[in-house]
């Protein structure tokens, strides 16, 4: 078994580059035309190819969190987050981002989907986060097909 904290601080300093929506990624919420998959250990990560998308990336990740504690019921902005809520920010998020771009249902790339909002709401402060953030609290990951 790997040691969790172990396995996240050798990832953050191998992997510089880290996606803030790599797990929506892998999880195939959204695709993404920068996103490199790569594999460390046994698992699977997203580094990011283009330094300065992958910084509008962050702030757009961290400003959705930040918008989203009441839709997540934390009451710091600071409090770790669990696998779900997580989820709820990546692939909720973008999905209401989504929405309020262009009013289509798939989020093909993140990194198109990210300058079409700059170029439409023109800045990140600017997004219409109450419309976005009713995405996150409607998030709910797929139930696992059983196996009859």
């Amino acid at each position: 078994m790997v040691d969790e904290a172990a396995f996240r601080k050798a990832l953050h300093s191998a992997d510089p580059q880290a996606c803030p929506f790599g797990k929506a990624i892998l999880a195939r919420c959204c695709a993404c035309s920068l996103s490199r998959k790569r594999a460390i250990a046994e698992r699977e990560a997203v580094n990011c190819a283009q330094p300065g998308a992958r910084e509008q990336c962050v702030e757009l990740y961290e400003s959705l969190r930040s918008n989203s504690l009441f839709a997540l019921k934390l009451v710091h902005a600071d409090a770790p987050l669990t696998h779900m809520q997580n989820m709820k920010i990546q692939c909720g998020g973008l999905h209401g981002l989504q929405l309020a771009v262009d009013e289509s249902d798939e989020v093909a790339d993140v990194a198109a989907l990210v300058a079409a909002a700059l170029h439409q709401f023109g800045s990140l402060e600017q997004l219409p986060y109450s419309q976005v953030i009713q995405s996150v609290a409607a998030f709910q990951l797929r139930k696992p097909h059983s196996r009859e």
